[in-house]
């Protein structure tokens, strides 16, 4: 009986991951071992469970019913261990974390202390970047995206909303004066990572497109940020990278009645919501609660 209950682990792990080779790195098992208790399994049931080739793995009809009725078999037995040993409260090992550059400089890295001190068997190897990454082929636990997240096999939480507004420097405001409409913005100094990146705003009458123009051009996020609080144009900002700057008059916003989409939002995305290890799991439930529906960066720049 346990030889099979770890044979249908094993199964569930490479549906999950994806891949033979991740899973086997996730139970710590070679390839070639991983596809033998695969072997094994489908020849005990007397079905093909999944269909290979060289690129992907695919569930067939009769795997797709097996996989759903396994998984309810391996929450209840995880529940079970659980339940005697309380292993879910505990964070152990090294929790591997991709997440934007700026985001993760402002509102993860100064948080970590408590989160470590409260976990202290647990190691955090925190990854900044603004790419993409290949959670599963690279190995990551976890990755928080702000983002509209498309369908995809990885599993999403979302954190919290994103307000992204059009702002300026009172200075820039003085010498140029305030745009009336979104017409105006065509004559202003319009500041962005790349120029030829269009800005999709939501306005009173729908959806409204620009391409910003100005006289600087820059692949970096936060050069437009120094050069908007500089006031050298008018930058879209999400609140969480401008909000105490809002709040201490150093920008104000323009054109209140335009924002980009609420759809984007920031998320923690992981691999699969089953076996989802209590480092991850806890790390995610504390950055839920550090942001939330109304986010602290939003505090004294609600009305802006």
């Amino acid at each position: 009986m346990m030889s099979n209950l770890a044979d249908m682990e094993i199964f569930a792990r490479v549906v999950s991951s994806g891949s033979m080779s991740a899973a086997g790195r996730e139970l710590g098992l070679s390839p070639a071992v991983v596809s033998k208790r695969l072997r094994r399994l489908e020849d005990r049931l007397g079905t093909r469970l999944l269909q290979r080739t060289t690129r992907q793995i695919a569930l067939t009809e009769a795997g797709q019913g097996y996989y759903e009725r396994v998984l309810a078999i391996l929450t209840g037995v995880e529940e079970a261990e659980n339940f005697v040993s309380r292993r879910s409260a505990d964070a152990r090992g090294t929790l591997k974390i991709s997440a934007p550059t700026t985001f993760g400089r402002m509102h993860i890295a100064p948080y970590l202390e408590p989160f470590m001190r409260a976990n202290a068997d647990l190691a955090i190897n925190m990854m900044l970047t603004d790419e993409i990454v290949d959670i599963v082929g690279e190995g990551y636990d976890l990755a928080i995206r702000i983002a509209e997240l498309s369908d995809s096999s990885l599993v999403a939480r979302r954190l919290a909303p994103v307000r992204r507004i059009l702002v300026a420097a009172p200075r820039y405001i003085a010498e140029h004066g305030s745009p009336k409409n979104f017409t105006d913005l065509e004559n202003h100094v319009c500041l962005a990572p790349h120029n030829n990146d269009p800005w999709r705003l939501e306005g009173p009458d729908g959806p409204v497109t620009l391409r910003p123009a100005g006289p600087l051009q820059t692949n970096s996020s936060e050069v437009v940020r120094e050069a908007v609080l500089g006031g050298l144009g008018i930058a879209q900002r999400s609140t969480w990278d401008i909000g105490p700057e809002l709040a201490a008059g150093k920008l104000v916003q323009v054109l209140p009645d335009y924002a980009a989409t609420r759809k984007v939002a920031i998320h923690a995305v992981y691999p699969s919501r089953q076996f989802l290890p209590a480092k991850v799991r806890l790390f995610i439930d504390y950055l839920a609660d550090l942001y939330g529906p109304a986010p602290y960066w939003e505090k004294g720049a609600e009305g802006s």
